[in-house]
């Protein structure tokens, strides 16, 4: 693996983050242990830990269209589903399984 360097000081790349992550969690040691035994900055530790972890976002909104348009007013669905994140899907009163088994797929990703 290879380190860029700032000036004389080496900087640990993502792979490398991603050692030292799971070396602590491996040790079972405090991650503010770790840090001090190892000669982390402990804030970084966590900045790296926490940029490791997150993945990109799936789509969270599909359009499925289905024959002419046509313009339903809110109180014409018959469910409305509200997701953790708040989004909302109404679900009209006509549609059909295999329309809206893709749009939930999508939401579960």
């Amino acid at each position: 693996m290879t380190e860029a360097t700032i000036g004389e000081k080496a900087v640990p790349n993502k792979d490398q983050w991603r050692e030292r992550i799971a070396d602590q969690e491996r040790c079972g040691v405090s991650v503010r242990r770790f840090c001090q035994v190892q000669g982390i900055v402990e804030h970084l530790f966590y900045y790296w830990r926490k940029r490791l972890r997150e993945r990109p976002q799936p789509m969270r909104f599909a359009l499925v269209e289905r024959g002419p348009a046509r313009q339903e007013l809110a109180s014409e669905a018959s469910l409305e589903l509200i997701v953790a994140s708040g989004e909302r899907l109404r679900i009209g009163v006509g549609v059909d399984a295999t329309t809206l088994h893709p749009v939930l797929t999508a939401l579960r990703a």
